[in-house]
């Protein structure tokens, strides 16, 4: 206890002797943030925090940046996101974790970590001041116990992608015998539950449903996009990588892998009829005959060709996967299709998953980037992201409404449907209440991307390897009259990104204004893409 209590205390200090410094030019204040936190702590049941609420405004003020909007609803989320991130930022004589659920729930692996979302946990903990939470998270799951294959795991990606905000090529060079170590024995594969999951003679790689993070799904085990897609991010990953640190025969091995896993995913994931991608059950056999949102992970990675995006016109159909409350994971037209309270509470044949959803929220920010089509638009994705962002709470028994965040959605009620099947298991049978975690097992649960979306997305921040900052908006123009990101550590510089109409709300002009350290470096009288050297 006392070992956790002095970590804890040496990352706050580390984070105050940043924030001195980063305020001077801060172009928001934290007394949003300090009356959140105010309010989230007042209507919360802390069952756990590694972090308590008592200590929550301390650590968020000296890491996390800061945003304003007109829509209370996004900003409200976006601060109730780091109040409960925080919660999973577990010091342990490993270093820091970063956990999923609560610690009742008993097939979490070591310190209570779970690597089926950790990837979303380095995405998301990427904007964090303190690099020491994400640089121990790394090191632990490939040199401190972490269960690195029990489920499917982008794990060089994410890396990767925490390197393009936090560079620090050296750590990352460090890890790179690790990496590729880990995809090798991907590629070699293993035998579980009667399949032998990781790479086949065909080309691809095989994964049963609950290990890719979808159990009781229509589409079943197989060649998944998903875990196709992974190896893929890896591969590139990797490539990159062993460029920094020199290793041209290395990079060149990886960039002939990925380009590979792309030529197989479009050849055999593919289907033409259906225009999505779909699971192959084995080699030889038709793909499975449902579309389920996990088909657009390929552009989580840029995998696809330009061609294939005839698919996003589903994510927007009332009988593919559009719904009030979030999209369903299967279309809703497939026969097979159900939102059950009934058997298994975690089904992925039909409820709204933010696992999948910020999956799919960050395959539609690429594809918004770096794709020239017109199936969707930023409309879209900021009607995706509103969706979403409403759906991040729950009535309470006594009728007040608190922000939430659990497992998986009624995607046409908002209700939580695990949460929902467990107090009736709590009723009706105790013991298996108690096996499958016990109260409020999902309550705050960390298995989702929602800042990143608003840093990377809506506002439009695109962390890259040079020494550029580029800003490319998908917030859509008449949508909200301004907004700021401010605080945002990138590259060892403090960014502010401010939207505003008519130039009034914050007196630094019309349009869209990028600051570094102060100083402005980019603008535009519409929300556009703008970009420029970091100074």
């Amino acid at each position: 206890m006392k070992f956790a209590l002095s970590v804890f205390l040496a990352a706050v200090m580390s984070a105050q002797s940043y924030s001195v410094e980063e305020r001077k030019n801060a172009m928001l204040a934290t007394d949003n943030l300090k009356a959140y936190v105010e309010q989230f702590n007042a209507d919360d049941e802390e069952l756990y925090s590694n972090i308590k609420n008592k200590d929550a405004l301390e650590f968020l003020e000296g890491n996390i940046p800061l945003f304003e909007c007109p829509d209370e609803d996004f900003q409200r989320t976006y601060y109730f996101r780091w109040w409960t991130y925080r919660k999973h930022v577990k010091s342990t004589p490993d270093g820091y974790v970063v956990t999923e659920f609560m610690p009742k729930v008993g097939w979490s692996g070591k310190h209570n970590t779970i690597n089926c979302p950790a990837a979303h946990h380095f995405y998301e903990g990427r904007w964090l001041h303190d690099p020491k939470v994400m640089d121990d998270y790394a090191t632990f799951w490939l040199r401190k116990g972490g269960s690195l294959r029990a489920y499917s795991f982008w794990i060089a990606d994410a890396y990767h992608n925490r390197n393009l905000v936090t560079p620090n090529d050296a750590f990352l060079i460090d890890l790179l015998p690790d990496l590729v170590k880990n995809y090798e024995a991907w590629e070699t594969g293993w035998f579980r539950h009667n399949a032998h999951i990781g790479g086949h003679e065909n080309g691809l790689f095989y994964q049963i449903d609950a290990l890719d993070g979808g159990e009781v799904s229509i589409g079943g085990h197989g060649f998944r996009p998903t875990l196709n897609s992974f190896m893929y991010g890896d591969a590139k990953a990797i490539a990159s990588i062993a460029r920094m640190a020199g290793k041209t025969g290395l990079a060149e091995q990886y960039e002939a892998k990925a380009i590979e896993i792309r030529r197989l995913v479009q050849e055999k994931l593919w289907d033409p009829d259906a225009q999505f991608f779909k699971i192959l059950p084995k080699e030889g056999a038709p793909l499975k005959d449902v579309r389920e949102l996990y088909g657009y992970t390929p552009w989580y990675f840029n995998l696809p060709d330009p061609g294939y995006e005839s698919g996003w016109k589903e994510l927007m159909d009332p009988k593919g996967f559009y719904a009030p409350y979030g999209p369903t994971f299967a279309e809703q037209r497939h026969p097979q299709f159900v939102i059950s309270y009934e058997d298994h509470e975690c089904q992925w044949n039909g409820p709204s998953w933010p696992l999948a959803t910020c999956s799919v929220l960050t395959g539609l920010a690429n594809l918004l980037n770096h794709y020239d089509q017109d199936v969707i638009g930023k409309e879209d994705y900021f009607e995706t992201l509103m969706i979403y962002t409403k759906s991040h709470q729950l009535k309470r028994e006594d009728g007040k409404v608190v922000p939430w965040i659990d497992e998986n959605l009624n995607p046409y009620t908002g209700d939580w449907i695990a949460r929902t099947r467990l107090l009736r298991w709590q009723k009706e049978d105790l013991d298996l209440f108690k096996r499958k975690g016990g109260y409020e097992r999902g309550k705050d649960y960390n298995h989702s991307t929602y800042n990143d979306l608003i840093i990377t997305g809506l506002v439009g921040l695109r962390p890259r390897a040079d020494d550029v900052v580029e800003v490319n908006p998908l917030l859509p123009e008449n949508a909200w009259d301004y907004f700021c990101l401010d605080n945002v550590l990138y590259h060892g510089r403090i960014l502010t990104i401010i939207w505003d109409k008519t130039g009034e709300r914050y007196g630094r002009g019309q349009g869209l204004r990028v600051l570094v350290d102060g100083k402005q470096v980019a603008s535009s009288d519409k929300l556009s893409r703008v970009s420029a050297p970091l100074p």
